[in-house]
């Protein structure tokens, strides 16, 4: 097994990129960044985020983990590439459920079961080694989650478990601005499904409402539930154009390189 320093290395490859007067031009069509923002109309009353890879930093946790089960369970050397490929991929936001497609696809019969116990030797705390989720580190501020709670509602729709939630969650100052919390615990059916979102409205005009993700079965569930979406997706990050494209197609009404540059759009 590669050691975590390789595991880690190149997690991000460099597009050719091309930005003009701010917006991204895909296909005919132009979907606005942070420089060529259109400010959101109406301003949103009730901002949703989701978690891994919006407020916190998951490619050294739960992407390594992926990375080290899928050769711990088929002894293949598989990249980042492959990687960023399998999570893309519509129902592959749960990470078990990944593995067990990815490794099933390349000769490896996987359950959802087997996948999710070989993950946790590698996410949690095992047999004397420190997890991976040790390496979690935060995206946003307290201070940040403060300023906006005082000019709108924040709740969190995630993927993860109630104690995954919990641990990267509970000794951070900015968990008490959130109003609702929609774990993979809470809903009978996962993203891409909307049930976490609808759970937060209820009943509420999801017109009301801005999701902020960076997958596309965030940007799926969005669209089932009526709620407008916007994408984080760093400039540089793998595969950038295919997945601007998509969450174009999906409806994005916008691309940020990062949570905190949404407050243009707010204003």
């Amino acid at each position: 097994m590669a050691d975590r320093e390789t595991l880690l290395a190149g997690p991000f490859e460099a597009q050719d990129i091309k930005l003009k007067r701010g917006a991204y031009n895909i296909q005919r069509g132009t979907l606005p960044t942070l420089r060529g923002h259109t400010r959101l109309e109406p301003i949103p009353e009730i901002l949703i985020f989701d978690v891994d890879g919006v407020l916190v930093d998951v490619r050294g946790s739960f992407w390594r983990s992926a990375l080290e089960t899928m050769r711990f369970l088929t002894g293949r050397r598989v990249t980042w590439a492959e990687l960023y490929k399998w999570k893309n991929q519509p129902g592959n936001n749960d990470d078990w459920s990944m593995v067990s497609n990815w490794a099933t696809a390349l000769g490896r019969p996987t359950t959802y079961e087997e996948a999710r116990d070989a993950f946790q030797q590698f996410y949690w705390d095992y047999d004397g080694r420190p997890g991976n989720v040790r390496q979690e580190k935060m995206l946003i501020s307290a201070k940040q989650a403060e300023r906006w709670a005082k000019r709108f509602e924040l709740d969190l729709f995630t993927g993860r478990t109630r104690q995954e939630f919990t641990y990267t969650f509970e000794r951070w100052a900015g968990t008490r601005q959130f109003r609702t919390v929609v774990t993979m615990d809470d809903v009978t059916r996962k993203k891409p499904y909307p049930d976490g979102l609808l759970k937060i409205l209820g009943g509420r005009d999801p017109g009301t409402a801005l999701y902020v993700g960076d997958n596309i079965d965030d940007a799926l569930a969005a669209r089932a539930a009526g709620v407008r979406f916007l994408a984080i997706l760093p400039p540089g990050a793998y595969g950038y154009r295919q997945r601007a494209a998509k969450f174009r197609e999906l409806g994005a009404v916008g691309l940020l390189p990062r949570t905190t540059a949404i407050q243009p759009w707010l204003k």
